[in-house]
């Protein structure tokens, strides 16, 4: 993990440390192979996604107090599956990314392309 890199080819930035993202909850986009859905796309969040991955059953926005999980907010930065956002990138629902912090495993499941399509400029 020390030398994730990211899309770009650079050192993996973080994504968001409030609330605490990753898969290792550590604010990076960073993976293994327990990591089924490949948490790798750092995005930030839309209500049109949000409305989207809940219906799809992955509610992102109702608060988990049990997993200290505040609910995420439109404008609130999060690792997304990668496979999810390809789906609401199909559907005309991607949240913007953010390339520097999207780690570069995420080109197994989107183009590069695509991802600078829907890149935030920060």
């Amino acid at each position: 993990m020390e030398n994730s890199r990211n899309v770009l080819g650079n050192e993996l930035e973080i994504c968001c440390g409030s609330p605490v993202t990753g898969w290792y909850r550590n604010g990076k986009c960073e993976t293994n192979l327990s990591d089924r859905g490949a948490h790798v796309i750092c995005a930030e969040m839309t209500a049109e996604f949000l409305e989207f991955t809940k219906a799809q059953g992955n509610d992102l926005s109702t608060p988990a107090p049990m997993f200290d999980f505040p609910g995420l907010q439109p404008g609130d930065r999060w690792c997304l599956c990668a496979s999810r956002w390809k789906e609401a990138l199909d559907a005309g629902v991607a949240p913007p990314v953010v390339l520097p912090a999207t780690e570069e495993s995420a080109l197994n499941y989107v183009s590069l392309e695509e991802l600078k399509q829907n890149a935030l400029d920060v």
